[in-house]
């Protein structure tokens, strides 16, 4: 139930699924099955995917680190893009995107959930999109060096903060990728 009017539609947004941020990302593998069947589930259910693609010194534009995981293809009609702040709203057309497309509510995977998904689902959430994220499509690197914990913590605390957002006249929350419903809330 989004504040956003005439905003019906649910979109996928996969988020920074590119080569240089889940390299030695927590099970990463298993995380981009996921999220590859959910951007097939997606398209089977004609729910609009939407991907973000990260850029800044590290991931130059062009570069093999920027470009997205070969198990995940973009689609030519499927919108790209692009940023280079970690909310994926910040600075991008990803607004103008998802209003042209009717959506107010998104079901977000990617990385890394200690930056760009918390990122973004707070930037969407305080814009007055539903924000669902998928417990177990959404992974980070390891920056125990610099203090963090372990990323299977991150990855749980996240999950539990984002199952008990509250905010009026909005949805959050998480769910798994086999419980995912495009066509209600989650």
């Amino acid at each position: 139930m989004t504040t956003l009017e005439n905003r019906p539609n649910t979109a996928l947004l996969v988020v920074d699924v590119q080569n240089g941020v889940v390299a030695g990302a927590h099970e990463r593998d298993a995380v981009v099955a996921n999220i590859g069947g959910l951007v097939e589930k997606a398209r089977r259910e004609q729910v609009p995917v939407v991907w973000v693609q990260h850029s800044d010194e590290d991931l130059a534009r062009g570069s093999d680190e920027w470009r997205i995981v070969p198990e995940l293809t973009p689609g030519d009609a499927e919108p790209l893009v692009e940023k280079s702040y970690g909310d994926s709203f910040e600075d991008t057309t990803l607004e103008t995107v998802l209003s042209d497309l009717g959506v107010g509510r998104l079901v977000v995977v990617g990385a890394e959930t200690d930056a760009c998904i918390r990122s973004t689902l707070h930037g969407a959430f305080v814009r007055g999109y539903d924000a669902t994220l998928v417990s177990d499509a959404h992974t980070n690197g390891d920056k125990t060096a610099w203090g963090a914990p372990a990323p299977d913590q991150v990855i749980a605390h996240t999950n539990l903060y984002w199952s008990f957002q509250a905010a009026p006249g909005r949805t959050a929350g998480t769910v798994e990728t086999k419980n995912v419903d495009f066509g209600g809330t989650s």
